[in-house]
């Protein structure tokens, strides 16, 4: 198989020897689908445009007995198994070269029910699809910010997003799925049904099964919300961030998310003549809820230093949920990112995020990554760690560099920009958010869970996967 710079398996043409699925296609109501036949190529496509798998077989599911049949299949066939949900994954995972394709796409319902203020989500659900159900009613839940993200990919690793402040991480507000194992049983997990199951789920990846169905727990947070960012300089933007930290990071509530960003605007007539094209940091936080409530904070961003532009945009919540859909729309770019959780944020942090790791970037933007810092604490910290998988809530900000392109001849510059930018912050860093691991390995995984957890996963994972059929994930090997 031809493998490219990230290790990931790349344009290997039609699939020979094709598995006899007649059986398979009498046990399930969905789809089965081989190389060449319609519905094939759709159901492969992947969000980073660097990966081109091709599965032996897709298994369009539409029930949980549909994937325990897929599961069944491939091990009596020898056929690893990936599952697909939004496919938002830079090696591209979710789709397995020569294996079996679990696509939930056919499992998308949203049942929500404004009384008890829980909603079940089928697992092949996009976020989206959660928020405009929910927010039919004033209500949400935690979700990532852009809205074609898997609802079960994004929650099993955890789920940062504009709420998990207030109300904590996706996986905080699960208070029961609906698993099939490697074994093929469908079990329901809660606090009192599998409990060290449900620890895991919360947090541990696709490690442990297929999740068919999330019940999570709604919050009552209206339908508004607000931007405020202000842009600078890169010769400003040091003295700027150190006050942006001490006013709008330190300072906060529970309703704010800060936000800060690095990286060069496009040359868009969209966008303010001073920033276009140029390198520049851009500071300020998100607010969900009513946005009167947000102004002291809002002038807390005042005197940060000599501003490039500012902007204070209120909008819909739903309308803060798609906003970066575009930048990230599958198939549409190359992409490569790089992570860290950072517990404090030094002066000598703030400049080796501003840097890159570079210190001529600023003279051209193609070597710099785009990088940001999103702030945690809150409900995420006042959490126990001890109560799920999930780890580091003692972070103060998260870091990625996320670089994104569209020539196959810049992979090797762009990749290298954004791993040079987590070397700069590495010093600085404790640990990682396992949604952003994409080609570190085991170290990466053992840089998200500490010992402890990562002992006990393991021990779970013998439990519920000791053969680790679910291994095209941050895989917690259960030999370790």
């Amino acid at each position: 198989m031809a493998v490219n710079d990230l290790g990931i398996g790349i344009d290997m043409g039609d699939i020979t020897g094709k598995p006899d699925v007649s059986r398979l296609r009498s046990s399930v109501r969905g789809q089965v689908t081989l190389p060449g036949e319609d519905g094939y190529e759709p159901a492969r496509a992947l969000w980073n445009a660097m990966v081109d798998h091709h599965p032996a077989v897709v298994v369009r599911c539409t029930s949980s007995t549909d994937v325990a049949a897929a599961i069944g299949f491939a091990r009596e066939n020898d056929l690893e198994i990936g599952v697909r949900c939004g496919g938002h994954s830079v090696l591209g995972i979710s789709v397995p070269e020569g294996g079996l394709l679990i696509d939930l796409s056919g499992l998308r319902a949203v049942r929500v029910d404004p009384d008890t203020r829980h909603a079940l989500v089928q697992g092949g659900a996009l976020l989206g699809d959660l928020d405009l159900a929910a927010q039919q009613y004033g209500l949400a839940t935690t979700a990532g910010n852009v809205s074609h993200t898997g609802v079960g990919g994004l929650t099993l690793g955890g789920g940062m997003g504009w709420l998990a402040r207030r109300y904590g991480l996706a996986c905080d507000n699960v208070a029961s799925y609906e698993v099939v194992t490697a074994a093929g049983e469908i079990l329901r997990v809660s606090e009192s049904e599998h409990e060290d199951l449900f620890w895991a789920l919360r947090g541990g990846g696709g490690n442990f099964g297929v999740v068919t169905e999330f019940e999570f727990r709604l919050h009552a947070t209206g339908t508004t919300a607000l931007l405020v960012d202000h842009t600078f300089d890169l010769s400003s933007a040091p003295d700027a961030m150190r006050r942006w930290r001490d006013r709008i990071l330190f300072a906060a509530p529970a309703q704010a998310t800060p936000t800060a960003w690095i990286g060069t605007m496009p040359d868009s007539p969209e966008l303010p003549a001073p920033v276009r094209n140029r390198t520049v940091a851009n500071l300020g936080f998100v607010w969900v809820g009513p946005v009167d409530e947000a102004q002291p904070l809002v002038r807390r961003m005042t005197d940060l230093g000599p501003v490039l532009a500012e902007r204070v945009e209120e909008l819909s919540y739903v309308r803060l949920q798609t906003i970066d859909d575009e930048w990230h729309r599958p198939g549409a770019r190359r992409r490569y990112y790089k992570g860290h959780y950072l517990p404090e944020l030094t002066d000598e942090a703030i400049d080796a995020f501003l840097s890159g790791g570079d210190p001529d970037a600023g003279a051209d933007g193609r070597r710099l990554s785009n990088a940001s810092f999103q702030g945690y604490g809150g409900a995420i910290a006042a959490t126990s760690d001890e109560e799920s998988a999930f780890s580091h809530r003692n972070t103060l900000v998260e870091f990625v560099a996320a670089t994104a392109w569209d020539d196959p001849a810049e992979d090797e510059q762009r990749m290298a920009a954004a791993r040079r930018h987590g070397v700069a912050l590495e010093p600085y860093a404790s640990g990682v958010y396992v949604n952003v691991l994409a080609d570190e390995g085991e170290a990466g995984v053992r840089r998200a869970y500490p010992p402890a957890k990562l002992a006990r996963l393991v021990q779970l994972k013998r439990r519920y996967d000791p053969d680790n059929l679910f291994h095209l994930n941050a895989n917690i090997r259960p030999d370790q």
